[in-house]
């Protein structure tokens, strides 16, 4: 459940935002700055439709440079997105986290122009691992790729504090 703060209280009224809403901020936060700094995300135009901590939802768009020879995409461009979905999903709760293993099956073929819908959910979280279920669909809502990814998460702290 989010809580959203009312734009019209006044000074002396504040109230402190609900610790979740506050949470997922640090969250968006997280996933704000790993999407800005991530060139290759870029270059596979993805963009963030929804993340919060162990879910996100991604969109991107095939272009013709990521057919392979056979003039489908190429299985890794479906790999990437899953893979970066999974960074930003397990990411989100403010730890470094960093890919062990990954697996993908490939259901159907993905071409030039399809608009694929990326979402990862979070399986299993524990002090040390994370494990993800991303499917990928497509325009036509069928499901294109299912990925499972596990991760490592580190003790290291993503810093996104202001600096203003």
């Amino acid at each position: 459940m989010l809580f959203f703060a009312s734009p019209a209280i006044s000074a002396g009224n504040q109230k402190a935002l609900p610790k979740n809403n506050m949470e997922n901020n640090t969250a968006t936060k997280i996933v704000d700055k790993m999407l800005a700094e991530d060139k290759f995300s870029a270059w596979l135009g993805i963009r963030k439709v929804m993340s919060e901590k162990g879910h996100c939802i991604l969109k991107m768009k095939i272009r013709e440079e990521m057919v392979n020879g056979f003039g489908i995409s190429h299985g890794g461009i479906a790999f990437s997105f899953a893979d970066s979905a999974l960074a930003f999903a397990s990411n989100a709760y403010g730890r470094l986290s960093v890919a062990l293993e990954c697996s993908i099956t490939f259901a159907v073929a993905v071409n030039v122009n399809d608009e694929l819908t990326c979402e990862a959910r979070e399986l299993s979280l524990t002090n040390k691992t994370g494990t993800y279920h991303i499917e990928i669909s497509n325009q036509k809502n069928e499901k294109v790729a299912f990925f499972k990814g596990t991760v490592y998460r580190t003790s290291k702290e993503w810093d996104v504090t202001d600096s203003e």
